[in-house]
Parts: C-alpha cells; sequence; structure tokens
C-alpha cells in the first residue's frame, strides 16, 4: 500500500478508501495537489513562452529575408539601369564611328584638294601649260604620300606569274618574251590597303 501511495491525489484515494482524514492529512494533501497543479501550471506557461520565443525567432529571421531580398532586388535594378545606359552609349558610339569613319582621311585630303584647286585657277588665269602640269604633278604626289601613309600600296603586276589572289586576268596573249602564265601588261592597278586586296589588277597574261 506504501509504494502505490506514492502521490498526493493518489494518497487521497487510498486514505478515502480506510476512512476519514483527520485535520492534518487533510490540510497536506490539499497543499500537495495545489503544489502539483502549480507545476503542471509552470510546465505549460514554460512551453507557451517557448513556443512565443521560437515564432519571434522565425518572424525575425524572415523580415531578415525580406530586408536582404529588397536590397538584392534594388541592386539588380541599379545593375539593369546601368546595363542599358552603357548599351546606348556603345550604340551612339559605334553609330557615330560609322558615320564619321572617313573624317580623318577627308581632314588629310583638304591640302591636297587646296592645292589642286589653285593649280587649275593659276593655269586658267595664265594659260601656262607648264604651271598646270607642275600643280598636276604635285597633287598626284600628295595623294600618293598620304595613301601610303595610310597602308595603301599598288599590287606590283608585270613580269610577275598570274596570282588570281592579286590579279584579274582579262586577256591573254602570245607572248616570246615570257613563259606561259606571266603578267605581261597590266590595264589597270591593284591595290592592298594593309595586308587586305582591295582592288585586283586588271592584267594580260601570257599563254
Amino acid at each position: 500500500m506504501d509504494d502505490v501511495c506514492e502521490s498526493s491525489i493518489t494518497r487521497v484515494l487510498c486514505l478515502g478508501g480506510e476512512g476519514q482524514l483527520s485535520t492534518g492529512d487533510n490540510k497536506t494533501v490539499e497543499q500537495d495537489i495545489d503544489t502539483t497543479y502549480a507545476a503542471d501550471n509552470e510546465a505549460t506557461t514554460g512551453e507557451a513562452v517557448a513556443d512565443v520565443s521560437e515564432e519571434a525567432t522565425v518572424s525575425s529571421e524572415l523580415e531578415q529575408a525580406r530586408v536582404q531580398a529588397e536590397e538584392n532586388y534594388q541592386r539588380l535594378l541599379r545593375v539593369q539601369a546601368d546595363f542599358d545606359n552603357f548599351r546606348r552609349r556603345a550604340r551612339t558610339e559605334k553609330e557615330d564611328f560609322a558615320k564619321y569613319a572617313s573624317l580623318k582621311l577627308i581632314e588629310q585630303l583638304l591640302p591636297i584638294v587646296d592645292n589642286f584647286d589653285r593649280a587649275l585657277s593659276s593655269s586658267k588665269e595664265t594659260k601656262d601649260f607648264d604651271a598646270l602640269v607642275k600643280g598636276l604633278d604635285m597633287t598626284y604626289r600628295g595623294i600618293d604620300q598620304l595613301l601610303t601613309a595610310e597602308g595603301l600600296k599598288p599590287i606590283e603586276s608585270v613580269g610577275h606569274p598570274f596570282n588570281p589572289e592579286f590579279h584579274q586576268a582579262v586577256m591573254q596573249v602570245e607572248s616570246e618574251e615570257h613563259e606561259e602564265g606571266i603578267v605581261v601588261e597590266e590595264l589597270q592597278k591593284g591595290y592592298i590597303l594593309k595586308d587586305k586586296v582591295i582592288r585586283p589588277a586588271m592584267v594580260k597574261v601570257s599563254v
């Protein structure tokens, strides 16, 4: 019986079966019951506080995640705006480059055009053929120097073997001086700009 009646409530049930409780025993049982209920309430309250604390922690983490997501979104918008601005600037610069690509060459040609104009005007006034020829020669040399400085050079043709990469054969002729497949005459000069053929030479080739 002693082993069974360990808890307060069990003692009440056990003693109640044996007879009336004394006043002292009654108070002791009531105190035990109150203590048991108080402990249960404290446990329940502790669990509730723990749940609230955990919920607050989760809420705080969610708020931090929301703030971080908003910052990332704003950063993305700024990067996108910067990229759009860069793309517009690049497009504008490309259009300007294509529009004014010949600006430098034209600026270099202007003094030559001025010399040519002065030579024509002078020859008209003086009727001096020699002055006209001299003016034309100066103009040609000025243009040739400018084009050479820009990387333009003529294709060597006469006396060289025919090369379809540099020559355009428009006629085949018999020749006692040259072997077969040799350029014997140049009808139109060809030119190379740096490493690119911009116009093949128009030639006659021996057969």
